[in-house]
């Protein structure tokens, strides 16, 4: 190996673990990392890294992926059970893509492809390191607003989830606009709420509102205020959410489903710091945080003409992606432990998860993301017969209804196939939800007034759904 040039200011104190079943390889790499100030040990391959690593106290694992009988793989997988901020970086001389992908999937922060040199490794665990050091001033900082919030439903070990959350921590002290995107059910209002309990601010109001559950006429009236008589029905003067939220976050959900006219005005209130009420010819200052979210691609809506360019470029100062369920499965467990702990604690059972129920749940695609995850779990907990709930509890293919279903017909017309696809997918949520509209319709990312023209188009009995919003008993 070649010494490389001088690196800029790492941190060399680091606990380094280093497995390879190759004696030369594992000995020439721990001898050059100890020469550059790191605390280093040598694990002769995947068995011994397996012994070694629960009494380690390692902050970077650097291990080959190539061995027998454990492979590099399990040497991830075990280093972060025992610790999920410990940092690993994959050293093969199998550099493949699929190689790679896999060792990121399942948490490793980066790899090196045999034979490397000196300088390109250096480089490599020094940037793995910075991210360790980030993901521990999140861990703390996230430790004592989740304590005093009461925010612990963001829930994963996972690669994606844990860059997230060092961003949201970085973010969460300045003031920047944010715009969180991802799919629906994948837990943007969480971020949003990590952000505002993790802010400055976070002693001030944190105010949501969904675009897509309110009509367009009201929208602005709702965000804005109204003077008495600015309309019919203004019977006397409203403040708004942006004057309800001064001081604190506004979280604007599904910023998407508002029309070109009403980003006009928002985009005005996010540049001058002032609102003006429907009716009144006077503004009025205000000092909001505003945090926007979607699910749709608004690049292509900008290119589609339903979206302000404008706007956009205002709204992502910081943008967020919160990863799909699939593609951080490792979560899938922790979760899924998560809400089964949650149903107990409010139903006063002891329900729990064999390890058939957890296989059948990371077998799942989860389309409807974390929050289908925690319905199957809470639908389960419900109806189960047994404390023990098994892969038999989870028929996540459909909605559960006590009796086995045949598979619908999917011949016959394109029409009636779409049809009969909305149907069943409706009525699966409406049972998740107990008929709360509002709640079927943030679930299928639809707006109320579409899940209601669909469900009096099926004929799927509206009068017997709550209005949306409402709850049990009204």
């Amino acid at each position: 190996m070649r010494s490389p040039p001088p690196v800029a200011a790492p941190d060399r104190r680091a606990r380094i673990l280093v497995v390879d079943d190759q004696k030369n390889m594992r000995a020439t790499t721990a001898l050059m990392l100890a020469h550059q100030g790191f605390e280093v040990e040598e694990a002769a391959g995947g068995e011994a890294a397996l012994a070694r690593l629960p009494s380690g106290g390692f902050d970077l694992v650097l291990t080959d992926l190539k061995m027998e009988p454990v492979d590099g793989l399990g040497v991830i997988k075990r280093a972060l059970e025992l610790s999920p901020g410990v940092q690993v970086v994959v050293m093969t001389a199998y550099g493949t893509i699929d190689s790679a992908v896999e060792a990121m999937r399942l948490g490793a922060a980066d790899y090196v492809a045999k034979p490397f040199e000196q300088e390109e490794l250096l480089i490599r665990l020094d940037r793995a390191l910075e991210r360790r050091r980030l993901i521990r001033e999140v861990g703390a900082w996230a430790g004592e607003f989740h304590e005093r919030f009461g925010l612990r439903n963001i829930v994963g070990r996972s690669a994606a989830m844990r860059d997230l959350l060092v961003k949201v921590g970085r973010v969460a002290a300045s003031d920047a606009t944010v715009l969180v995107t991802g799919e629906s059910g994948t837990g943007k209002e969480l971020v949003a709420r990590a952000i505002h309990a993790g802010s400055p601010r976070s002693a001030r109001p944190f105010v949501a509102v969904n675009c897509a559950a309110i009509t367009e006429t009201l929208l602005e009236s709702e965000l804005f205020g109204h003077a008495k008589g600015a309309f019919t029905g203004a019977v006397k003067a409203r403040h708004g959410l942006f004057e309800e939220a001064d001081g604190g976050t506004l979280f604007i959900d599904e910023i998407a489903e508002t029309s070109p006219g009403f980003q006009a005005k928002l985009l005005r209130a996010l540049q001058e710091g002032e609102i003006r009420r429907v009716g009144e010819n006077s503004n009025i200052r205000v000092d909001v945080r505003v945090i926007a979210a979607t699910n749709r691609d608004l690049r292509r809506e900008i290119a589609e003409k339903r979206f302000r360019e404008d706007l956009f470029y205002r709204l992502s100062v910081v943008p967020l992606w919160v990863p799909p369920l699939r593609d951080r499965a490792d979560d899938i467990p922790l979760l899924a432990q998560h809400f089964i702990e949650r149903y107990n604690a409010r139903a006063g059972t002891a329900r729990a998860l064999t390890d058939g129920a957890v296989a059948r749940l990371v077998a799942h695609p989860f389309p409807g993301n974390v929050r289908e995850l925690e319905n199957a779990v809470e639908q389960a907990a419900a109806l189960a017969e047994s404390d023990l709930l098994g892969p038999e509890d989870f028929p996540l293919d459909g909605a559960r209804t006590g009796r086995a279903e045949a598979p619908a017909d999917e011949s016959g017309p394109l029409a009636l196939v779409v049809d009969a696809a909305e149907r069943r997918a409706i009525e699966a949520a409406i049972l998740r939800h107990s008929a709360d509209l509002l709640a079927v319709a943030r679930e299928l990312a639809i707006s109320p007034t579409t899940l209601w023209r669909k469900m009096k188009k099926l004929g799927l009995g509206t009068q017997a759904a709550r209005p949306a919003g409402s709850t049990p008993g009204d």
